[in-house]
C-alpha cells in the first residue's frame, strides 16, 4: 500500500453515512476509507454483528487499522462480543442518538422523558421506508399503538438546520400520535466521538 492510500477502514452504519462523509470532507481525512452497511439492518439488529464481522474479515489485511462507527444499536452486546474477537473499537453508546447529541445531553433527554422516540436527519428523510414499511405499518396500521404505546414524544435530533426536515419530522410525530420536540446537534458531537476513539491519526 503506498503512502497516499487510506490506511484506516471505518465501517459505518448507513444511517450516519452522510454525516461521516461530511466530517471526512471537512477535516481532510484522506487516510480514512469509509465503508457503510445498509441502514435497514436496524430492523434486524441481530444481523449487525455478523455483517460487520464479514467486512472485517474481508478487509483486515488491506488496512493498518479498522474502526467501527456503530453504537450497540440493539444488538444486546453481541456487536461488542464480535468486535472483541478482532480487538476492534466502536463508537461509545447504546444508540447513534447518543453520539449525535453527546452523552451528557442524551442522558438529560432520558432523565426528562424516558419514553422518547428519536429521529435523525436520515430517519426523517426515510421514515416511510424504514419505519412505516419496515415495521409493516403501511399494511397493518392497527399495529401502530402496539409498537408506540410506551412512547410519549418524538425528539428530532437535527444534524442540519432545515425547515423542510423540521416540518417533515413534525408530521411524523403527528402520525405516531406523539408530542414533538427538536434539538439541533450539528456534527460536532459525532466529530468528538470519532476523535475520542483515536480515528484521527495523522495522515
Amino acid at each position: 500500500m503506498n503512502n497516499s492510500s487510506p490506511r484506516i477502514l471505518l465501517i459505518g452504519c448507513g444511517a450516519i453515512a452522510q454525516e461521516l462523509l461530511d466530517l471526512q470532507r471537512c477535516n481532510g481525512w484522506a487516510h480514512i476509507k469509509l465503508q457503510c452497511l445498509p441502514a435497514g439492518l436496524h430492523n434486524t439488529p441481530e444481523k449487525i454483528p455478523d455483517a460487520v464481522g464479514a467486512l472485517v474479515e474481508k478487509w483486515q489485511s488491506h488496512y493498518e487499522q479498522i474502526l467501527v462507527a456503530y453504537a450497540d444499536c440493539g444488538t444486546g452486546g453481541l456487536l461488542d462480543a464480535k468486535l472483541d474477537e478482532y480487538g476492534i473499537e466502536r463508537l461509545p453508546g447504546a444508540h447513534c442518538y447518543e453520539f449525535f447529541s453527546g452523552s451528557e445531553v442524551f442522558d438529560g433527554f432520558l432523565t426528562e422523558e424516558i419514553g422518547t422516540y428519536y429521529l435523525t436527519d436520515f430517519l426523517v428523510r426515510h421514515f416511510d421506508r424504514l419505519i412505516k414499511a419496515g415495521l409493516g405499518l403501511d399494511v397493518h396500521p392497527e399495529l401502530l399503538p402496539v409498537y408506540f404505546s410506551n412512547y410519549k414524544r418524538v425528539m428530532y435530533l437535527a444534524q442540519t438546520r432545515s425547515q423542510n426536515l423540521s416540518l417533515l419530522a413534525r408530521e411524523h410525530a403527528e402520525y405516531l400520535g406523539l408530542d414533538y420536540c427538536e434539538h439541533y446537534t450539528g456534527l460536532a458531537p459525532l466529530g468528538r466521538a470519532l476523535t475520542a476513539e483515536s480515528i484521527l491519526v495523522q495522515s
